[in-house]
């Protein structure tokens, strides 16, 4: 009886580990959008991919997500920013593992002066999808307005590491780099 028990003890361990789920087709498909994006050979070709890894992702949204995404999206275009953190939020609670919402609600704090909250979103938009390059060009931004160039700098790298064509990256590149490292960078 010892020597059974034993090994149930022995085995527990190795039974309370969660098996790491197979990756859907879908996540293989915007897997395999992402590498292109990252080897794209021009920027006609890196927007088609930008494009198709945009629908990948919107693909995944309910039509009750999707819907107060939109809301969201319009309340913060004519400048209802707490009414968006509404939709924002509650796109949030019905989808916890979306980045767009969390990302909507990010943008909804920022306009509505509370940094801290924004940025708390953004991370949590990078802890969800770390290849989310839009996250790190908003946060370059942010990061430049509050005067943090070497901040900015690092973002717009880990950026331009993502999706390396991207529309005035390269530029913007060069700006950042000639704020945080000083004219001869």
């Amino acid at each position: 009886m010892r020597p059974l028990l034993l090994l149930l003890l022995l085995a527990m361990p190795a039974l309370a580990q969660p098996t790491p789920r197979a990756p859907t087709p879908a996540q293989l498909e915007l897997d395999r959008a992402f590498e292109a994006l990252r080897t794209a050979p021009d920027e006609p070709s890196a927007h088609i991919v930008e494009q198709r890894i945009r629908q990948l992702i919107a693909a995944r949204a309910t039509p009750a997500i999707a819907l107060l995404l939109s809301r969201g999206q319009r309340n913060l275009a004519s400048d209802l920013a707490e009414e968006a953190l509404e939709d924002f939020d509650a796109a949030i609670t019905l989808a916890p593992e979306a980045t767009e919402p969390w990302l909507g609600r990010a943008l909804a704090h920022h306009a509505t002066g509370d940094a801290p909250a924004a940025a708390r979103d953004l991370q949590q938009v990078l802890r969800l999808e770390p290849r989310h390059w839009q996250v790190l060009q908003q946060l370059a931004q942010w990061q430049e307005e509050a005067g943090d160039d070497a901040g900015a700098l690092r973002s717009i790298e880990a950026a331009l590491a993502i999706h390396p064509r991207l529309r005035g990256g390269e530029a913007r590149l060069r700006d950042l780099r000639r704020k945080a490292l000083g004219d001869d960078a």
